[in-house]
């Protein structure tokens, strides 16, 4: 492809504010593969939009989970129809649509945002504008505990992150069979009786004992199904958090197959430790079939990871593929298997949900509890019911059956 040094400037600065914005959404790209890209584009000689697209494509995405992000970025940037065709002769990133507006999809606000310019400043006064500030910083918290992490922009992702990496967990504990030795309150009669005798019994020091407690164990099994990217992504922070701080927590990605992460959410470094998630999973952004994983889960894993009575976290959509046969066999083996199943759902997000889905419904007869988990607030509440509060109404899996059965 031969340019004018012009045209060539212009094609390399639109390529280097491309690869800007995908910085921005989060897909990390760096200088050389710029050049890369650059290159590719004037050697390839494009000739359609599909060209461009799997050019760029090959140079900036490493990873399945940031397909979502470059496709929504290429999709607004070289948004006009003839814009490729005409890409060496005209360039115009900002023309609007042709075609009509689609429905936001999860990373489009995320996307968007990086392509706004953070350099203009409205000069005011010192004093009102830490008023000002002071305001906006409360309610900005309020909105983003609140808010949808598939519409969060890449800086309120990065809030988030920091915020599921700050939530402390104080879990219930559970009493054991065998007592552990006390400075007070049931006399402990072979304790005092061996003391006794070690001392030539003539002196009788009286041992005690009570009830011996510990925390239960964690598991999670996690969705990253196409529809569950997102949120999976985010809440393997949460679960990094909890790894780092205990060493009964385990963690189980599902798409198609079944893979254990705990290992890898062991790192110290939460970034590190989810890029060796990515790298260790073959089906990200992928099927799902739950019931299939839930197989492989009780049959291979379930003896390992389900002694001590543990609180076993589902998290999922529940859009299932498998038979129902299936589905009911493996839930009901896993709610036997756990002291305590909780569901956790982001299509809880919808007012107007309804369990009138036949695999939802099937899988709502073997949880103990079904909550949201789209935002902060929900991760939050999830914190709450894990520490040992009582669950509420909204959340108890008959309240949800009944409606369903009533709307039918």
């Amino acid at each position: 492809m031969t340019t004018s040094p012009e045209m060539r400037s212009r094609i390399t600065d639109n390529i280097v504010y491309f690869a800007r914005t995908l910085r921005k959404a989060g897909v990390p790209v760096g200088p050389a593969s710029v050049v890369d890209a650059v290159q590719a584009v004037e050697i390839s000689g494009i000739q359609s939009r599909e060209d461009l697209y799997w050019t760029l494509h090959s140079m900036f995405v490493r990873k399945r989970e940031h397909r979502i992000l470059f496709d929504e970025a290429f999709r607004i940037y070289w948004q006009s129809r003839g814009l490729l065709e005409k890409m060496l002769a005209v360039l115009s990133p900002v023309a609007p649509p042709r075609s009509a507006p689609e429905k936001p999809k999860a990373g489009q606000t995320r996307v968007s945002q990086a392509f706004q310019s953070s350099r203009e400043r409205v000069a005011e006064e010192k004093v009102p504008q830490v008023e000002v500030d002071a305001k906006f910083t409360v309610s900005g918290k309020e909105l983003l505990q609140k808010k949808d992490f598939a519409q969060m922009t890449a800086a309120e992702i990065s809030e988030a992150k920091q915020a599921l990496q700050n939530m402390t967990l104080s879990m219930d504990k559970i009493r054991l069979r065998r007592p552990t030795p006390a400075a007070r309150g049931r006399v402990d009669p072979r304790r005092t009786l061996r003391a006794s005798m070690r001392a030539g019994g003539d002196i009788i020091d009286l041992k005690f004992r009570k009830p011996a407690e510990k925390r239960p164990p964690l598991v999670a099994l996690c969705d990253i199904s196409g529809s569950m990217s997102q949120y999976s992504r985010l809440l393997l922070h949460f679960l990094h958090a909890l790894t780092g701080e205990r060493r009964d927590v385990h963690t189980f990605l599902f798409g198609t197959r079944l893979t254990n992460v705990t290992r890898q959410l062991r790192m110290k470094d939460p970034d590190e430790a989810l890029d060796a998630c990515s790298e260790g999973v073959e089906d990200w952004s992928g099927g799902t079939r739950i019931a299939s994983a839930l197989l492989d889960f009780n049959r291979v894993w379930s003896r390992r990871v389900l002694s001590g009575n543990p609180t076993v976290l589902l998290i999922t959509d529940g859009l299932e593929r498998d038979t129902d046969e299936d589905l009911t066999r493996e839930m009901d083996r896993l709610h036997r298997s756990c002291r305590r199943l909780i569901w956790l759902n982001p299509l809880l997000r919808f007012d107007g949900f309804e369990a009138r889905a036949r695999g939802i419904r099937l899988m709502l007869q073997h949880v103990d509890e079904f909550r949201s988990v789209h935002s902060l607030d929900a991760v939050a509440d999830l914190v709450v019911a894990l520490a040992g509060s009582k669950a509420g109404t909204m959340t108890d899996p008959r309240t949800w059956l009944a409606g369903g059965e009533r709307r039918r």
